[in-house]
């Protein structure tokens, strides 16, 4: 026996149920957020359709601290290959998020591509593409706000369709470009191929990828990655590319739930991006009053997901930011700020004290 499972090995990568999980990833439930939890949460302005998000809380998740973000999207429905393999499409058997946190850590939302005229999540592609990512942006917004993630440290994920949409969605025009610190496709990768919606032939796929602006990705697929290594190298594309095969033959996220050294590989490199930000800056300053005394307190925005708070000292810190001409605020007061390849300091604010 153990000789036919050494040869099935090396005749083809291994089946991932050889491998025993060491994660089981958390039901989704009604139940409200709270640590160790993954719930149903539905955006205000969707109250009472099928249209819906999961949230997990950590299980070392506390009221006031902050945390990464792992914003994940699900693989298309109505799959089954000949291994086994399946993909329901929902938001509830997404495991990618689940697996690279280790569930501790991390904040992870499984994202719905919504059908707007069904009033539903969409089992299969993009659904309404405007509708998705305005429910994607507004769901950071408030992940971030509410339960303490952190607007400079939020990365993209995604299986299958998820892994396209890392671009598709995520890099679809500036306003959703924004809110990425980093990128982690698993199976497919947006431009290498065609497929049958508007938008996926090369050139489209090349004006999303120039929305990179630097930042970093962490690309794998099961058993060879030649075609996307091939794909970038032809488009030439400048930004840290991490690629890696998956060693498991399936079409299945669940390989994240296995104790591996790509997974140990691709949670140091997390950890490196969450440390180094690349091909982000920062922008920080002062906020005082008219008599030069410190404001604590004051909220300081650039963009609809990108906040920070002053400290006692009237400091603050935007983090996590590509180059771009962006608008800056500190209690509602706008400036205007350049980024171009280096971080903006001293921009600083003087308010009334009310």
């Amino acid at each position: 026996m153990r000789f036919l499972l050494l040869l099935a090995w090396f005749a083809d990568f291994p089946d991932l149920r050889w491998a025993p999980a060491d994660l089981a990833v958390p039901a989704m439930t009604e139940d409200e957020p709270a640590a160790g939890k993954r719930v149903r949460q539905t955006l205000p302005e969707w109250r009472g359709t099928g249209v819906h998000h999961a949230l997990y809380l950590p299980r070392d998740w506390r009221p006031g601290r902050s945390y990464p973000v792992l914003v994940e999207y699900a693989g298309n429905g109505n799959y089954r290959n000949k291994y086994g393999d399946v993909s329901l499409g929902t938001v509830a058997g997404s495991n990618l998020g689940y697996g690279i946190s280790g569930g501790e850590g991390f904040l992870w939302v499984s994202m719905p591509f919504v059908d707007a005229p069904a009033k539903t999540n969409a089992l299969t592609w993009w659904g309404d593409v405007d509708a998705t990512i305005d429910y994607c942006r507004k769901a950071v917004r408030m992940v971030c706000e509410q339960y303490g993630g952190d607007p400079s440290a939020v990365i993209l994920t995604g299986f299958s369709r998820g892994a396209i949409a890392c671009n598709y969605i995520g890099l679809h025009n500036d306003a959703i470009a924004d809110l990425w610190l980093a990128f982690i496709p698993y199976s497919h990768y947006d431009g290498v191929r065609g497929w049958p919606y508007e938008g996926s032939d090369r050139a489209s796929a090349l004006a999303r990828l120039n929305r990179l602006k630097g930042r970093a990705s962490f690309l794998t697929h099961e058993s060879s990655v030649e075609a996307v290594r091939s794909y970038l190298a032809e488009i030439g594309v400048k930004a840290p590319f991490t690629i890696r095969p998956v060693p498991f033959r399936n079409h299945n996220d669940a390989w994240t739930l296995r104790d591996t050294p790509l997974r140990r590989e691709l949670r140091g490199w997390v950890r490196e991006v969450l440390k180094t930000k690349p091909g982000t800056h920062a922008i920080s300053g002062r906020v005082r009053d008219q008599a030069g005394r410190p404001l604590k307190g004051i909220r300081v925005e650039s963009g609809f997901t990108h906040f920070t708070t002053t400290d006692e000292a009237g400091r603050y810190r935007l983090a996590g930011l590509i180059d771009s001409v962006r608008a800056v605020s500190a209690g509602g007061t706008p400036r205007q700020v350049i980024l171009d390849g280096h971080d903006a300091p001293g921009i600083n604010f003087t308010l009334p004290r009310e």
